[in-house]
């Protein structure tokens, strides 16, 4: 339905229900996206550029390149709110990215400066996804669905990126690098036509640009510029539940005495089985908990079970208990981080896809500070101080932040239940209907 409202401003308002929002999707709508990082860039790519002869400190630069724009693609992920829809800006972008990753495997070699250059534009491209996708998630109606399609969301990716590490990896010995390149291409082109069965979202038409950057400014203001954007921005870039650990943990495995074979099982297909079942159960959570104290109480377990590997002698068992119950409760956080990241940027409006990128960026700084932070306790304290110090760092600020969302919460809820009752011993006087204009 569109609906002109007074001062020109043509809105089209789909009233969809929660059960037609179909939150599976977005295990779908991000697998463009978990195909390059998880599957090629954090997962093949280094070994297939071994496999060509490639000097290892060269394929670790490459990859670090290809990384990059994930960190930064809150500069150019904007665009997905301009001009045609966001659900069209992620298939256009899966099948350019797709396009380009298939021209970087025709190349002689990967390491060469074509198809490097190729692979980093593909890596450019595929980032548009998960900010159509977080402008998407941001127009759902349902907290149900909102809470669901983060688990999805999460769940989708980790699951798509180890089966995309899988197929390159084991097909390397026997396909061309030009057919691993059609499979790559697949990858990530198809499941992006999934896009076709989102729900239709509200479509909002300015009127000049400068109405429309008074809207954007609006929606900006509203999202970052309050009070209540402190304390969520303190937990979008606290250390709880970072996930540092889960790149770190094979590095452990030789201190614990545990083999090459059990860590490629444990920290690799088995792992990604184990982190989607976490962030699926995500899930199970009831909507009436709010997803930054769930959050929070999904971080104070996963600090938890990095005691285990502190407390804990260092034999096999207690490592593969350990990591576990570690990669269980990271697949849960990361959902749930999904969730407070959708609360903390609110309806999507204009400027959705904007405004997530911003979020979603910030939330990738923990990682890059507690690999650091991680390491430096390996250094002083050996084995043990490395899950010490995160579990530690960690449980102490989202502790504290605990505090503020439950206080807050019973703060508000005790001064709406003083207005409700100063509101019965008034009595109110009905006002005259006043007619809309532009309806």
């Amino acid at each position: 339905m569109r609906v002109t409202h007074a001062g020109g401003r043509e809105v089209e308002h789909p009233s969809p229900s929660p059960t037609r929002e179909r939150p599976w999707l977005f295990a779908f709508l991000i697998a463009p996206d978990a195909v390059i990082s998880l599957g090629l860039v954090s997962g093949a790519l280094t070994f297939l550029l071994r496999n060509q002869g490639v000097d290892p400190a060269r394929a670790a630069g490459i990859s670090a390149l290809i990384a990059l724009p994930h960190a930064v693609y809150f500069l150019w992920g904007p665009v997905t709110d301009f001009w045609i829809r966001r659900r069209a800006w992620l298939m256009l972008a899966a099948v350019a990215s797709a396009a380009t990753m298939l021209a970087a495997f025709h190349q002689p070699n990967l390491a060469t400066r074509w198809a490097v250059g190729l692979l980093f534009a593909g890596a450019c491209l595929g980032v548009v996804v998960p900010a159509a996708c977080g402008g998407i998630m941001g127009a759902l109606t349902s907290e149900t669905a909102r809470r669901r399609a983060g688990s999805f969301y999460q769940s989708g990716s980790l699951t798509i990126g180890a089966v995309a590490v899988f197929l390159l990896v084991s097909c390397a010995g026997r396909l061309s690098l030009a057919a691993l390149g059609w499979m790559v291409a697949a990858l990530i082109a198809l499941p992006s036509f999934f896009a076709l069965a989102a729900p239709p979202q509200s479509v909002i038409h300015e009127h000049g640009a400068r109405e429309t950057a008074v809207r954007i400014w609006r929606e900006f203001k509203s999202t970052f510029l309050r009070w209540e954007a402190l304390p969520y921005s303190l937990l979008i870039i606290a250390p709880g539940s970072s996930g540092a650990m889960i790149g770190l943990l094979p590095e452990l495995a030789r201190d614990y005495g545990v083999s090459g074979a059990q860590v490629a099982w444990i920290n690799g297909v088995g792992g990604a089985l184990l982190t989607t079942a976490g962030a699926l159960s995500a899930a199970l959570i009831p909507v009436r908990v709010r997803a930054p104290i769930a959050y929070i109480g999904a971080g104070l377990a996963n600090a938890g079970t990095l005691a285990l590997f502190t407390l804990g002698p260092q034999r096999p068992g207690v490592y593969f208990a350990s990591t576990v119950l570690y990669l269980v409760t990271i697949g849960a956080a990361y959902a749930l981080f999904t969730g407070v990241e959708l609360e903390f940027l609110g309806d999507s409006g204009k400027s959705g896809s904007s405004r997530y990128a911003i979020i979603n960026s910030l939330g990738n700084l923990p990682v890059v500070y507690m690999t650091w932070l991680d390491g430096r306790g390996y250094a002083h304290w050996g084995p043990r101080g490395m899950p010490a110090i995160d579990a530690l760092v960690s449980a102490a600020a989202i502790t504290l932040l605990l505090g503020h969302f439950v206080f807050s919460r019973r703060w508000r809820e005790r001064r709406r239940a003083k207005v409700l009752h100063a509101g019965r011993d008034f009595p109110v006087v009905p006002k005259e209907p006043e007619s809309d204009p532009g309806i």
